[in-house]
């Protein structure tokens, strides 16, 4: 498997069985603001379209283009703010547009990512996958953390969840710092094989290990009394618009899997408990409570594994992402400094 690869047009056209019933149980939002990356389509789109329907201010954090253009003339109240993820000085002026727009922040949600692209570097030098998928969102959530620490004062919570996948586990590895170093184009070629160990799937893997370890090390250092959460969603086996550009880039020949998936609308569950959701915890993940390694169903909460819990890598991530986004972050001593 690592040949030439079936063309995949469009999202598997699955119908939604239990999102219409979650939806009418999560609570109003009015007086709350919320920040999403990478909200044009898919899971984003469906989160910052319910966040908005149930009163929330939507900011929505898209690279310009005529899909974040239509995605936000549907998204009642959303506003768009520039933001590529693969140019950490397009972050930076996201950053300073936010705080023009709100001077607190109830909810980050750093959804977006790509998958199984090419092997090749960012204008920054990092790897396409990694600086999308995790350190952009590292420096996003360093900038407006003050913004979280306000809303948090002011209204009695903040939250930041990051998304991750069952490919936080595959292929096994455990966390690899040459991952999260400027060896962009360098990481072991364009193998596609999603079943074999292919390296766009490594390059992954990794990526997605970071969404939680972060999220693991973001929960042992925000102080207690700052009342701020850390989460991690999952979606399972969700048929979004990544399969047809990871499709459409070489990465992903196995797009029959994505019959045995389930709607965008399902697969966004997990995510949107974890942002606006009750009972959930600091550290927590939540993905799909059913199917075969949790690809489909309601969202449950599932002990992280130990590849996402491991000490070791906690620090690795912390310190070459605090490398990476120009200097440290001292979080565990009280939270964000100026």
């Amino acid at each position: 498997m690592g040949g030439g690869t079936s063309r995949y047009d469009a999202p598997e056209a699955l119908a939604s069985v239990w999102f219409g019933e979650f939806e009418a149980a999560l609570p109003r939002l009015e007086g709350k603001v919320v920040a999403i990356t990478g909200c044009t389509t898919g899971t984003g789109f469906v989160a910052a379209k319910t966040c908005a329907a149930k009163g929330a201010k939507v900011l929505m954090l898209n690279r310009p283009s005529e899909r974040a253009e239509k995605a936000v003339k549907e998204v009642a109240g959303g506003v768009h703010v520039d933001c590529d993820l693969m140019d950490f000085g397009s972050v930076k002026a996201a950053v300073a547009k936010v705080k023009t727009l709100t001077d607190s922040l109830d909810v980050l949600c750093n959804n977006a990512g790509v998958m199984a692209l090419v092997d090749k570097a960012t204008v920054d030098g990092y790897d396409v996958q990694m600086q999308t998928n995790h350190l952009s969102h590292f420096l996003l959530t360093k900038e407006l953390y003050p913004l979280l620490e306000k809303a948090a004062q002011v209204r009695g919570e903040a939250r930041i969840v990051n998304h991750s996948s069952g490919a936080r586990n595959l292929p096994p590895g455990k966390l690899d710092g040459k991952y999260l170093g400027k060896n962009g184009g360098n990481l072991g070629g364009d193998g596609n094989s999603m079943f074999f160990g292919g390296a766009r799937w490594q390059r992954y893997h990794q990526t997605k290990l970071a969404n939680a370890v972060f999220t693991v090390a973001l929960a042992e250092k925000i102080p207690k009394e700052a009342n701020i959460k850390a989460l991690v969603a999952a979606p399972g086996l969700a048929a979004t618009n990544l399969q047809v550009t990871t499709n459409q880039d070489g990465g992903f020949e196995a797009s029959w899997i994505m019959k045995y998936g389930q709607s965008a609308e399902d697969g966004t569950m997990p995510l949107l408990h974890c942002m606006v959701g009750a009972g959930v915890d600091n550290g927590q993940l939540w993905e799909p409570g059913g199917g075969l390694f949790h690809m489909k169903g309601k969202p449950a909460t599932h002990p992280l594994e130990a590849l996402s819990t491991n000490p070791d890598s906690r620090k690795l991530l912390w310190d070459l992402s605090e490398k990476a986004c120009g200097g440290e972050w001292p979080l565990g001593s009280g939270g964000q400094t100026d």
